[in-house]
């Protein structure tokens, strides 16, 4: 067995070169923490818990962009608008987070044959939406309309599920209504925000007995390689979409779930 911090530096850093590419970060977590022998418990908070790191990053990046609409909120309906979307978007997570927080951790959390076929037929839906969607009719993620966030956030709830992923659920709903490859990703990150918030505040509040002098630093080192990590993935993943759409990722993850259930089955 290795040092925990080792541990703790190799979910960190898959956290952040998964959490916003079209691959499941938790789902990608929670094998390699079964791949690794790591107890659950403590390493499923963990695994939750450093995705805040890679938020981080989002803010980082976009700090110019999204302090203007903070700052114009006052006097800019443009502004408000675009709040009114990230919350729109964020409710049916905030609804249905809250309702299932504990299945998903007791029940999905701890079936890797769920996330294995979650990635194969995710990425095979991938494959389909990057030939079928329809032509784009929105551009800019800062004005989408409300019937287009809500429907991205309704996607969102499929990404309950490890193994389905986050980005990939809700750039696929803003392509099937409308929303441009890249916008569609750019939403996803402002989005992620307040998701991701909300889950490390009601992750950190139900396992708080978890989080002890021998745990924190392991998150915090966790956290901080996800940010580091995430800054370079982000950059990289809005060049891939814009360049070459969703099928890398769509291949992408069709093997990593079939090598999953391979040695699943066989292992």
């Amino acid at each position: 067995m290795l040092p925990d911090w080792v541990y703790a530096i190799i979910l960190g850093v898959i956290e952040g070169l998964t959490e916003f590419i079209p691959v499941s970060s938790t789902g990608m977590m929670l094998l390699a923490k079964k791949a690794m022998g790591l107890p659950d418990g403590f390493w499923d908070t963990f695994a939750v818990m450093i995705q805040l790191g890679a938020i981080l990053a989002v803010v980082v990046l976009y700090f110019g962009k999204l302090w203007k609409q903070v700052i114009s909120l006052p006097s800019d309906p443009e502004a408000r608008k675009f709040a009114l979307t990230v919350i729109v978007a964020f409710l049916p997570s905030v609804v249905l987070g809250l309702l299932l927080h504990d299945f998903i951790k007791a029940v999905l959390f701890e079936t890797p044959e769920v996330q294995c076929i979650s990635l194969i037929l995710g990425g095979v839906v991938l494959l389909f939406i990057d030939r079928m969607a329809p032509r784009p009719t929105a551009h800019d993620p800062f004005k989408l309309p409300l019937t287009k966030a809500l429907a991205i956030g309704l996607f969102q709830v499929l990404a309950m599920m490890p193994g389905v992923s986050r980005s990939g659920a809700t750039i696929v709903g803003g392509m099937l209504f409308g929303v441009e490859k890249r916008a569609a990703a750019e939403f996803t990150f402002f989005l992620a925000i307040p998701t991701m918030l909300g889950a490390f505040v009601l992750d950190a509040w139900q396992s708080r007995d978890q989080l002890t002098g021998d745990t924190l630093p392991l998150i915090a080192i966790g956290f901080v390689v996800a940010f580091l990590v995430a800054i370079v993935v982000i950059r990289t993943m809005l060049a891939v979409v814009t360049s070459r759409g969703l099928a890398p990722f769509g291949w992408l993850r069709i093997a990593i779930g079939g090598i999953g259930l391979a040695l699943l089955t066989f292992a």
